[in-house]
Order: structure tokens, then sequence, then C-alpha cells
């Protein structure tokens, strides 16, 4: 039996009609569970959904009449985040609230400065751009995307550590960071994940 996944980054906000317009093209609603990783949706077809809240609760959950209604008011609270996306083709760092940047850096780097190994050279410059923007800055969830050992590299640096020890948001798949890039991250960092499984 062949089963079909996607996801689906929706904002908070629009949690409420989403979850109407996939229960109708899916034949309605036939159970909604509580789970440790989010709001499970089972409809008529077989159809599942999982919405996942963009953080926990951590003391502060969510209020409402049903389980949507709490993970959207969770989803709705603004938590300031520390981006950091890279990959071979670039680096982007960014401090974001809501899903809108307040501070970013977005660049590539020479392969030549560090004898010609790209991987390298994107993290020596993309520690150096972090410390940069996340300094005297303040937030609540570090937030990471690409390539997983390069982020390990710049995560496991002296000057990254004092970063690296605060909550990690569930990391995204970006391609080669850009502005574009940086700003649909930190949208979607702040957005309900929400995983559709079709029968």
């Amino acid at each position: 039996m062949n089963v079909a996944r996607r996801t689906a980054f929706v904002p908070a906000d629009r949690l409420p009609g989403w979850v109407a317009r996939f229960s109708g093209a899916h034949g309605g609603l036939t159970a909604t569970e509580d789970t440790d990783d989010g709001v499970m949706l089972r409809m008529h077809d077989g159809s599942v959904a999982l919405l996942s809240p963009p953080w926990p609760d951590d003391g502060r959950p969510g209020r409402g009449r049903d389980v949507v209604e709490r993970l959207t008011s969770l989803a709705l609270q603004e938590r300031r985040l520390g981006i950091v996306l890279v990959r071979r083709g670039g680096y982007a760092v960014g401090i974001a609230v809501g899903g809108k940047l307040l501070a970013h850096k977005v660049g590539t780097a020479s392969a030549r400065s560090r004898g010609g190994d790209p991987g390298a050279a994107v993290v020596e410059k993309a520690v150096t751009e972090a410390g940069k923007v996340f300094s005297g800055q303040n937030f609540e969830y570090l937030a990471t995307g690409g390539d997983t050992k390069l982020l390990a590299a710049v995560l496991s640096t002296p000057a990254m550590r004092p970063v690296a020890g605060r909550p990690q948001l569930a990391p995204l798949a970006v391609s080669d960071p850009n502005m574009a890039v940086l700003q649909k991250a930190a949208a979607d960092f702040c957005s309900l994940r929400i995983q559709i499984t079709d029968p």
C-alpha cells in the first residue's frame, strides 16, 4: 500500500481556515487527538494531518475551547528566534519575531580563504557574521536549517557555544541561503508544521 506524505507550513492566523478546507476536501473530520507531537486530525477518507506547533508551550500554553484553538493560540504567541542557515552555497543568519526579520546577514564565502575547502570557508564566514548579528541580542530559540554537518561545525565553534546551548526548534530543509530563503525560513519557523498523510 502506497502512502503519500507531504509537509505544509501554515501561519497560525490561517490555521482555522486551513483545517476547515482540509476537512471539507477529505469528507469531514472523524477524530481529533492531542499527542506529544501535536494535534492529529483524522478524516473520513483516511487522510491524516499532524499539526505541530512552532515551539513548545514552555509554561505558556495556548488557550481555547478545543485542541485546535489552543494550538492556534500557542502558535500566535510571539517568540524571538536566532536563525542560522548554512549550505555550501552560502549562509544566512538573522533575528526574527512573528515571522519577520529584525536583523540579518546573508552571503557566500570564497574557498580560497580556507585552502580550497568551500565548506570550511562558509562555516568560518557564518560564525563571524552570526557573532555580529547576535551581538547584544537576546532570543529564546535557535532555529537552524541546511547542511547538517556544516551546521554542527558552526555550532561547535567556541564563538557559537553560548548560542548552541539555547533550545532548538526543529530544523528546516532549505536551498542555498539567500535573502528570499531567509525570509521564508523566518516565516516557516513561526508557522505550524503540518505533516499530511494521504491514503
